[in-house]
């Protein structure tokens, strides 16, 4: 489980443990930035939690009696996703699922506007833009999911899961242009793993939740959603995190290749 240690992440690492899931929650401790809430302020609870270690979320599933291991990453080093097997290996055993759900998160835009419709700062499209969105949200998760194929086929396993997170719209991702690109390829690779890895009873599928409140939804982001057409709520983390408990149980083995668009 990437990206384990705030959010939808933490939410679904929890739902796993649950239902018997070990789980090994990754996370990488990402500082409070302009980007995420402007100069100088005081951070928000979106950056602390950010900030936060993913060990709290392991601890917490471990006093509830499940079993998780907490593990810091940075996903933008391409020698990270096969360690992370081994880590998982060594603690917990072989690696059944696979959730796809870090992210590099900047927010660039072609635009020349200083700031987007809720008043946070855009930069302009970079090539260090586009690279650490990229790095993170689809390298990594391309190379995390050739790895679990690599071992899954080596010791003859006949079960897995690959759930993936992603966001955009028919038109990109507007304001955060190459974000929402890299969550297109990283959909493109996880709509690939589910046709090529099928035959070793893998299933694949995408999560597009809907605007979800992890410490950055405001007033006027939930009067944005009330007044869309296409917006219908502002969900909680959990309320994702029970929709990818699902897709990896066994009651969604014929759940394969799809984009479960979220409202």
């Amino acid at each position: 489980m990437t990206g384990a240690n705030q959010g939808i992440g933490a939410a679904t690492a929890k739902a796993l443990a649950a239902r018997g899931v070990a789980v090994l929650c990754t996370y990488l401790r990402l500082p409070h930035a302009p980007e995420n809430g402007g100069g100088d302020a005081a951070p928000g609870r979106y950056d602390s939690d950010r900030a936060a270690s993913g060990e709290a979320v392991a601890e917490e599933i471990r006093r509830a009696g499940g079993s998780a291991e907490a593990h810091e990453a940075d996903l933008s080093d391409p020698e990270v996703p096969a360690r992370l097997f081994d880590i998982a290996e060594e603690r917990l055993g072989p690696v059944d699922i696979l959730v796809n759900n870090a992210s590099g998160w900047v927010q660039d835009s072609f635009t020349p506007d200083p700031e987007d419709r809720f008043g946070r700062p855009l930069r302009p499209v970079t090539a260090e833009t586009w690279a650490r969105q990229f790095a993170v949200d689809a390298r990594a998760p391309a190379l995390l999911i050739g790895e679990f194929a690599r071992r899954h086929r080596a010791r003859g396993a006949g079960w897995g899961r690959i759930v993936g997170l992603t966001s955009g719209a028919e038109l990109g991702f507007p304001g955060e242009v190459s974000y929402g690109a890299a969550k297109a390829a990283q959909t493109d690779y996880t709509m690939s793993a589910a046709a090529e890895l099928a035959d070793l009873g893998i299933t694949a599928n995408v999560v597009h939740p809907p605007v979800t409140d992890t410490g950055w939804v405001t007033d006027e982001v939930r009067q944005f959603v009330a007044s869309s057409p296409a917006l219908f709520h502002v969900a909680e983390p959990d309320e994702v995190a029970e929709v990818i408990a699902f897709l990896v149980s066994d009651a969604a083995a014929l759940v394969s290749g799809n984009v479960l668009t979220l409202r």
